[in-house]
Protein backbone atom coordinates (compact mmCIF):
# COMPACT_ATOMS: atom_id res chain seq x y z
CA UNK A 1 0.00 0.00 0.00
CA UNK A 2 1.36 3.42 -0.97
CA UNK A 3 1.98 6.10 1.64
CA UNK A 4 -0.72 8.19 -0.03
CA UNK A 5 -3.25 5.37 0.39
CA UNK A 6 -2.26 4.93 4.03
CA UNK A 7 -2.82 8.64 4.63
CA UNK A 8 -6.20 8.53 2.87
CA UNK A 9 -7.28 5.68 5.13
CA UNK A 10 -6.72 7.94 8.15
CA UNK A 11 -8.86 10.79 6.76
CA UNK A 12 -12.57 10.81 7.74
CA UNK A 13 -14.90 10.04 4.84
CA UNK A 14 -16.44 13.52 4.67
CA UNK A 15 -13.04 15.17 4.62
CA UNK A 16 -11.80 12.75 1.98
CA UNK A 17 -14.82 13.61 -0.17
CA UNK A 18 -14.01 17.31 0.23
CA UNK A 19 -10.36 16.68 -0.66
CA UNK A 20 -11.39 14.90 -3.84
CA UNK A 21 -13.19 18.08 -4.92
CA UNK A 22 -10.15 20.19 -4.09
CA UNK A 23 -7.84 17.85 -5.98
CA UNK A 24 -9.65 18.18 -9.32
CA UNK A 25 -7.41 21.06 -10.37
CA UNK A 26 -4.21 19.73 -8.80
CA UNK A 27 -4.18 15.99 -9.44
CA UNK A 28 -3.86 16.21 -13.26
CA UNK A 29 -0.86 18.52 -12.89
CA UNK A 30 0.83 16.20 -10.41
CA UNK A 31 0.18 13.22 -12.70
CA UNK A 32 1.63 15.10 -15.68
CA UNK A 33 4.74 16.07 -13.73
CA UNK A 34 4.00 19.80 -14.01
CA UNK A 35 5.64 22.07 -11.47
CA UNK A 36 2.84 24.25 -10.11
CA UNK A 37 1.92 26.52 -7.21
CA UNK A 38 -1.32 27.73 -5.67
CA UNK A 39 -1.85 31.41 -4.88
CA UNK A 40 -4.39 33.40 -2.91
CA UNK A 41 -4.68 36.67 -1.02
CA UNK A 42 -6.27 37.95 2.18
CA UNK A 43 -7.30 41.44 3.13
CA UNK A 44 -8.61 43.18 0.03
CA UNK A 45 -11.66 44.56 1.82
CA UNK A 46 -10.48 45.90 5.22
CA UNK A 47 -10.07 49.56 6.08
CA UNK A 48 -6.63 48.98 7.60
CA UNK A 49 -3.55 46.83 7.26
CA UNK A 50 -1.74 45.26 4.33
CA UNK A 51 -3.14 43.03 1.64
CA UNK A 52 -1.36 39.69 2.04
CA UNK A 53 -0.63 37.06 -0.60
CA UNK A 54 0.74 33.54 -0.40
CA UNK A 55 2.27 31.22 -2.98
CA UNK A 56 2.45 27.57 -1.98
CA UNK A 57 3.91 24.49 -3.65
CA UNK A 58 2.40 21.41 -2.04
CA UNK A 59 3.67 17.84 -2.34
CA UNK A 60 1.45 15.19 -3.87
CA UNK A 61 1.56 13.31 -0.59
CA UNK A 62 0.84 13.19 2.23
CA UNK A 63 -2.44 15.08 1.95
CA UNK A 64 -3.37 17.38 4.81
CA UNK A 65 -6.93 16.45 5.78
CA UNK A 66 -8.19 19.88 6.80
CA UNK A 67 -6.82 21.98 3.96
CA UNK A 68 -9.80 23.96 2.70
CA UNK A 69 -10.97 27.45 1.83
CA UNK A 70 -9.75 29.46 4.83
CA UNK A 71 -13.22 30.97 5.29
CA UNK A 72 -14.63 27.50 6.02
CA UNK A 73 -12.27 26.92 8.97
CA UNK A 74 -12.33 28.31 12.48
CA UNK A 75 -9.36 30.40 13.66
CA UNK A 76 -8.16 27.44 15.72
CA UNK A 77 -8.41 25.10 12.74
CA UNK A 78 -6.60 27.59 10.51
CA UNK A 79 -3.73 27.89 12.98
CA UNK A 80 -3.33 24.10 13.15
CA UNK A 81 -3.47 23.60 9.39
CA UNK A 82 -1.13 26.58 8.89
CA UNK A 83 1.52 24.75 10.93
CA UNK A 84 0.95 21.54 8.97
CA UNK A 85 1.29 23.33 5.64
CA UNK A 86 4.46 25.11 6.75
CA UNK A 87 5.93 21.77 7.84
CA UNK A 88 5.19 19.88 4.61
CA UNK A 89 5.11 22.44 1.77
CA UNK A 90 7.92 22.37 -0.77
CA UNK A 91 7.78 26.17 -1.00
CA UNK A 92 5.93 28.93 0.82
CA UNK A 93 6.24 32.52 -0.36
CA UNK A 94 4.49 35.40 1.39
CA UNK A 95 4.16 38.87 -0.08
CA UNK A 96 2.30 41.95 0.99
CA UNK A 97 1.45 45.44 -0.13
CA UNK A 98 1.17 48.07 2.57
CA UNK A 99 -1.68 50.46 3.29
CA UNK A 100 0.44 53.20 1.70
CA UNK A 101 0.89 51.15 -1.49
CA UNK A 102 -2.84 50.39 -1.59
CA UNK A 103 -3.55 54.12 -1.41
CA UNK A 104 -0.96 54.85 -4.07
CA UNK A 105 -1.80 52.17 -6.62
CA UNK A 106 -5.38 51.03 -5.72
CA UNK A 107 -6.32 47.72 -4.14
CA UNK A 108 -6.31 45.63 -7.34
CA UNK A 109 -2.83 46.72 -8.38
CA UNK A 110 -1.57 46.38 -4.81
CA UNK A 111 -2.97 42.84 -4.67
CA UNK A 112 -1.14 41.93 -7.87
CA UNK A 113 2.02 43.46 -6.42
CA UNK A 114 1.69 41.35 -3.27
CA UNK A 115 1.20 38.22 -5.38
CA UNK A 116 4.28 38.92 -7.49
CA UNK A 117 6.28 39.32 -4.29
CA UNK A 118 4.90 36.05 -2.91
CA UNK A 119 5.81 34.16 -6.10
CA UNK A 120 9.45 35.25 -6.16
CA UNK A 121 11.67 32.19 -6.29
CA UNK A 122 8.79 29.71 -6.51
CA UNK A 123 9.82 26.43 -8.19
CA UNK A 124 6.78 26.48 -10.47
CA UNK A 125 5.99 26.76 -14.16
CA UNK A 126 2.23 27.08 -13.65
CA UNK A 127 0.45 29.25 -11.09
CA UNK A 128 -3.10 28.42 -10.02
CA UNK A 129 -4.57 31.69 -8.76
CA UNK A 130 -7.81 32.42 -6.98
CA UNK A 131 -9.86 34.50 -9.45
CA UNK A 132 -7.08 36.81 -10.67
CA UNK A 133 -4.85 36.70 -13.75
CA UNK A 134 -2.57 39.07 -15.60
CA UNK A 135 -0.19 39.34 -12.64
CA UNK A 136 3.07 39.22 -14.56
CA UNK A 137 4.30 36.03 -12.89
CA UNK A 138 7.25 34.02 -14.24
CA UNK A 139 5.11 31.23 -15.64
CA UNK A 140 1.67 30.30 -16.94
CA UNK A 141 -1.16 31.86 -14.93
CA UNK A 142 -4.46 30.00 -14.51
CA UNK A 143 -7.10 32.09 -12.76
CA UNK A 144 -9.76 29.91 -11.16
CA UNK A 145 -13.00 31.49 -9.97
CA UNK A 146 -13.62 30.38 -6.37
CA UNK A 147 -10.25 28.70 -6.59
CA UNK A 148 -9.89 28.44 -2.82
CA UNK A 149 -12.89 26.09 -2.88
CA UNK A 150 -11.76 24.15 -5.97
CA UNK A 151 -7.98 23.70 -5.66
CA UNK A 152 -6.03 22.08 -2.84
CA UNK A 153 -2.98 24.27 -3.48
CA UNK A 154 -4.98 27.50 -3.67
CA UNK A 155 -6.83 26.54 -0.49
CA UNK A 156 -3.48 25.97 1.24
CA UNK A 157 -2.34 29.41 0.06
CA UNK A 158 -5.57 30.95 1.35
CA UNK A 159 -4.81 29.61 4.84
CA UNK A 160 -1.23 30.87 4.79
CA UNK A 161 -2.32 34.33 3.64
CA UNK A 162 -5.21 34.58 6.12
CA UNK A 163 -3.29 33.41 9.19
CA UNK A 164 -0.29 35.59 8.35
CA UNK A 165 -2.48 38.65 7.93
CA UNK A 166 -4.49 37.96 11.10
CA UNK A 167 -1.26 37.69 13.07
CA UNK A 168 -0.09 40.98 11.60
CA UNK A 169 -3.33 42.61 12.74
CA UNK A 170 -2.64 41.38 16.28
CA UNK A 171 0.68 43.21 16.10
CA UNK A 172 -1.11 46.35 14.92
CA UNK A 173 -3.49 46.04 17.88
CA UNK A 174 -0.50 46.28 20.20
CA UNK A 175 1.00 49.13 18.20
CA UNK A 176 -2.22 51.12 17.80
CA UNK A 177 -4.56 50.15 20.65
CA UNK A 178 -8.15 51.24 20.79
CA UNK A 179 -9.26 50.39 17.25
CA UNK A 180 -10.09 46.75 17.91
CA UNK A 181 -7.78 45.34 15.24
CA UNK A 182 -7.48 42.05 17.17
CA UNK A 183 -11.23 41.54 16.91
CA UNK A 184 -12.25 42.77 13.47
CA UNK A 185 -8.88 42.44 11.67
CA UNK A 186 -9.34 45.84 10.07
CA UNK A 187 -12.75 45.26 8.51
CA UNK A 188 -15.37 48.01 8.65
CA UNK A 189 -17.38 46.85 11.64
CA UNK A 190 -19.47 49.22 13.72
CA UNK A 191 -16.82 49.05 16.45
CA UNK A 192 -14.08 49.99 14.02
CA UNK A 193 -16.01 52.85 12.43
CA UNK A 194 -16.90 54.26 15.84
CA UNK A 195 -13.22 54.15 16.85
CA UNK A 196 -12.28 55.94 13.64
CA UNK A 197 -14.77 58.70 14.36
CA UNK A 198 -13.52 59.09 17.91
CA UNK A 199 -9.76 58.66 17.39
CA UNK A 200 -9.19 59.49 13.76
CA UNK A 201 -6.97 57.37 11.52
CA UNK A 202 -3.70 55.72 12.47
CA UNK A 203 -0.78 55.00 10.08
CA UNK A 204 -2.16 51.49 9.42
CA UNK A 205 -5.36 52.81 7.87
CA UNK A 206 -6.00 52.94 4.13
CA UNK A 207 -6.79 56.60 3.52
CA UNK A 208 -8.59 55.88 0.26
CA UNK A 209 -10.91 53.47 2.10
CA UNK A 210 -11.85 55.60 5.12
CA UNK A 211 -12.45 59.06 3.64
CA UNK A 212 -16.15 59.16 4.45
CA UNK A 213 -15.70 57.80 7.99
CA UNK A 214 -13.33 60.47 9.35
Amino acid sequence: MSSNKREENKIPAKRLERLQTLLQADAPLWEAGVRFAGMDEAGRGPLAGSVMAACVVMPKEPLIAWVDDSKKLSPQQRDKVFDEIMASALFVGIGQASAEEIDQYNILEATKMAMRRAAEGAPADVFLIDALSGLGLPGEERGIIHGDALSYSIAAASIIAKVTRDRQMLELEAQYPGYGFAQHKGYGTAQHIQALKEKGACPAHRRTFIGHFV
